[in-house]
């Protein structure tokens, strides 16, 4: 008789997102009249860049023609598209990060759940608590996070490093040594940012004690603080202790057509072993390459019009995020994040928990936001609120909440 992985059992309830999708579902039966808008999950709204969909054409026609059809991609992903990634996100920033380094996938949240396969079972991760659940259920499959006690919804083997409002939302140094950490920034919900000189100090600490850093810079696009850093590569040493983890999806509106890359340097290594060359044999042993025309459309993002065209689409959701913040402000809420996100970090009012406050929300205006506890127990008393809905949508939803 098979058997099967039991680690899968170990996972509570279902993935965050889809137990908010049903609930809503639910409610929009019993209520068809109301109209709901939706500022929880991070999906865009504005549609792609014209110099994108002219790519995107471009391409498609090639693929009818016998002397421009592509098949199989390169392992990697296309040199074309690699380059431009290394020249246009990190030689520009100054970062020595070559475009054999980089490996083109379907999306950042692929890869933040398959990177963990590179590592051994009894690796110790850290995450940022509260934090994107992707990594921590990734783990939980590999069976490298313990037992899970539900009266304080932690796992046994999983070092978390509380984000608070008295640390500002930001991690502090791990008191047990991890093998593996789990950063995000900006962060992933609560919207914060970190400095340079304190992302330096995480990758001095992960070169000191021999960990891996799995940095996940799907939002760069959204800073706008100079003293920020767009790449973890931008501190001294970082090619030796870290991974980091781009997505096409939050700055030039892919989350429905998947494109990401993961850049894994060379100078990256256990013992002898390059962590490149076990993730380009992952890379080509399970997944056959990101379309033709979809790489194609990822290299528009780095042309002259490209560039223009989505520094506008980031600055309409920047206006979504501001509206946000100070609407819910104004309102009487504690409010962080919005600055250098497309997140907004709200205090849930009244003592009310993060589940009830979503349910007050629903009900009571009809707006869907995140509940702060689905990202972890330092989430519990909070919500998350996204800028990622249209400008009308945004105004209307704050309306509605200052109504309340």
């Amino acid at each position: 008789m098979y058997k099967i992985n039991e680690n899968f059992l170990k996972l509570p309830g279902s993935y965050l997102f889809s137990t908010i999708a049903k609930k809503v579902a639910s409610y929009s039966k019993e209520h068809p009249d109301k109209e709901i808008i939706r500022l929880g999950i991070g999906d865009v709204t504005q549609p792609l860049a014209p110099a994108i969909i002219d790519a995107l054409h471009k391409a498609v026609d090639e693929m009818a023609h016998a002397e421009t059809f592509h098949g199989y991609a390169p392992d990697l992903g296309y040199e074309f598209l690699r380059s431009a990634i290394a020249k246009n996100d990190y030689q520009a920033l100054g970062c020595d990060i070559q475009a054999d380094e980089i490996f083109v996938s379907d999306g950042a949240k692929c890869d933040s759940g398959n990177i963990q396969e590179i590592f051994d079972g009894s690796c110790r991760i850290a995450v940022c608590d509260p934090v994107y659940p992707v990594y921590v259920d990734s783990n939980v499959m590999a069976g490298r996070t313990g037992e899970y006690d539900p009266k304080t919804e932690t796992w046994s083997d999983v070092i978390y490093m509380p984000c608070t409002k008295e640390n500002n939302f930001t991690p502090e140094l791990p008191k047990e040594i991890p093998d593996m950490i789990y950063l995000c920034f900006p962060n992933n919900p609560t919207g914060s940012a970190i400095t340079t000189e304190e992302l330096q100090k995480w990758v001095d600490y992960a070169n000191k004690v021999g960990a891996v850093i799995i940095y996940d810079a799907a939002y760069e696009a959204y800073i706008t603080e100079d003293n920020v850093p767009h790449s973890i590569y931008q501190c001294e040493g970082a090619r030796t202790c870290a991974i980091e983890l781009r997505s096409f999806s939050k700055n030039a509106g892919f989350t429905g057509v998947r494109l990401g890359a993961t850049v894994v340097p060379k100078d990256l290594k256990c013992g002898d072993v390059m962590l490149h060359s076990l993730w380009a044999r992952r890379h080509g042993t399970k997944y056959n390459g990101a379309p033709y025309i979809v790489q194609k459309a990822g290299e528009a993002v780095y042309s002259e019009a490209g560039k223009a065209q989505i520094k506008e689409q980031i600055a309409y959701y920047q206006k979504n995020a501001s509206t946000i913040l100070n609407g819910l402000k104004e309102a009487g809420y504690e409010v962080s994040g919005g600055v250098n996100s497309p997140y907004i970090w709200l205090k849930t009012p009244d003592g009310m928990s993060s589940w009830q406050f979503f349910d007050f929300l629903l009900e009571n205006a009809n707006v869907v936001g995140t509940p702060g506890s689905g990202f972890g127990p330092s989430g519990e008393g909070y919500f998350r609120l996204t800028a990622f809905g249209t400008y009308e949508n945004t105004l209307a939803a704050i309306k509605r909440i200052k109504e309340l």
